[in-house]
């Protein structure tokens, strides 16, 4: 006879039953012997969610798994909103949820579906997922029950619950008011951008002071364009990737800020970084003044767990003319006190110039070598000038284009 396992008696843990596989094994098991069909219902949905999520090994036990780990829950949403471990309460009650579903986590899947192919099941592509890396060992260890229940514990503090556990990068979805994550992201890394020595190293003590939780400021990445000041920025992703989530909000998306800000006040236990690329404003546009208070100045205060790191052309972020300079304004300063005031707002401004000629030589040879190409000193000033003379200067952006070149038209 199949083990029975009463889902409805799940507190914390109750929204399982909403998971259709779950769903599904709890029908399965109410029918007992006569229950073939939903037998086979539950192995046909357990077979697709593993191939969509690339699980394998004993089936049931892993899937149970994602779903507590991938799906909020009381005790997660909690420890994400305060920042502290479960009270003595609710974590006694997570303990006795995790006492009701431990035969699925430690009988082969066949022990309740009946179909020994998914005790070892190996999807048709696995899927890397690095909290596995620190979750499973932890499980494998667990000797009873409450151990069980303390590895899952100790992996909400330090990943999270859902998509906060499985995504590193967010957009902002305006029309949910609510982060998403970010399936494909380039991921840059910070030995690969060459040159900018002094540049970085002021942007990653600034993000390891705000991970440690010390004082630390906004930042502001200003320069020349292609210098890699946005490429730094998502090379933080690599460097701290435990650490923090990185946030993209558009231009269009700035009026947003309060609803972006309260909605990352509730993950009070994470490190946010909301990334604004290439910003820039005309006189005219509102979202100036929208930054402006999101960073300081408006009532409700910036959340500690935020900083705001932008990037831009532009020294003051906001286009400037002579005539401007000129102009016969009474009170002058005032013009131009309104004109710095959102870039003073940033407390580390780091400047970015454009590369000299070695510089820039120095970023292809890097990139080419990555890929097993060597060329000799002469060769590689004359295709990199040759280059640089018909397109838009030096800057790694430029030099990241001859190397795509190259590489597409030399065997």
């Amino acid at each position: 006879m199949a083990p029975q396992v009463n889902l409805s008696s799940l507190l914390t843990l109750h929204n399982l039953r909403m998971d259709p596989v779950l769903a599904a094994l709890e029908d399965a098991m109410m029918y007992g012997d006569e229950g073939e069909e939903e037998r086979s219902e539950c192995c046909a949905a357990l077979i697709a969610a593993a191939e969509n999520l690339g699980l394998r090994g004993n089936l049931l036990p892993r899937y149970l798994l994602h779903s507590i780990t991938h799906t909020p829950n009381i005790v997660s949403e909690t420890m994400e909103r305060t920042g502290l471990p479960p009270g003595n309460s609710l974590r006694h009650i997570f303990h006795q949820d995790i006492a009701l579903l431990y035969p699925i986590f430690t009988l082969p899947t066949s022990a309740f579906l009946r179909t020994e192919a998914l005790d070892d099941y190996e999807p048709t592509k696995n899927v890397y997922d690095k909290t596995e890396d620190f979750i499973l060992p932890l499980l494998d260890a667990a000797k009873t029950t409450e151990d069980y229940a303390e590895a899952l514990l100790t992996f909400y503090a330090r990943y999270g619950c859902g998509d906060i556990a499985s995504y590193s990068v967010f957009r902002w979805d305006s029309a949910a008011h609510h982060i998403c994550g970010v399936d494909h992201f380039e991921r840059p890394r910070m030995k690969d951008i060459i040159g900018y020595q002094h540049q970085k190293e002021l942007l990653i003590r600034n993000t390891r002071a705000f991970v440690l939780g010390k004082p630390s400021n906004h930042v502001l990445l200003v320069g020349a364009r292609g210098t890699g000041k946005s490429s730094a920025v998502k090379a933080l992703v690599s460097e701290y990737e435990d650490s923090i989530r990185l946030v993209q909000v558009t231009k269009y998306q700035l009026r947003d800020l309060p609803a972006i800000m309260n909605e990352l006040r509730r993950y009070a236990g994470r490190k946010f970084i909301i990334f604004l690329d290439d910003l820039s404003f005309e006189d005219s546009d509102t979202e100036f003044k929208a930054v402006k208070s999101a960073i300081e100045g408006s009532v409700s205060s910036c959340p500690s767990n935020v900083r705001i790191y932008a990037t831009s052309n532009r020294r003051h972020l906001i286009r400037e003319t002579w005539r401007e300079r000129e102009q016969d304004e009474v009170y002058r300063d005032d013009s131009i006190n309104e004109t710095i005031s959102l870039s003073d707002r940033f407390g580390l401004i780091i400047q970015y110039h454009t590369p000299d000629q070695e510089e820039y030589l120095a970023i292809i040879d890097h990139m080419l070598t990555q890929k097993g190409i060597h060329l000799t000193p002469e060769e590689l000033r004359i295709a990199g000038l040759r280059w640089e003379m018909t397109h838009s200067g030096r800057s790694g952006r430029t030099a990241q284009q001859f190397v795509a070149y190259y590489l597409g038209n030399n065997e």
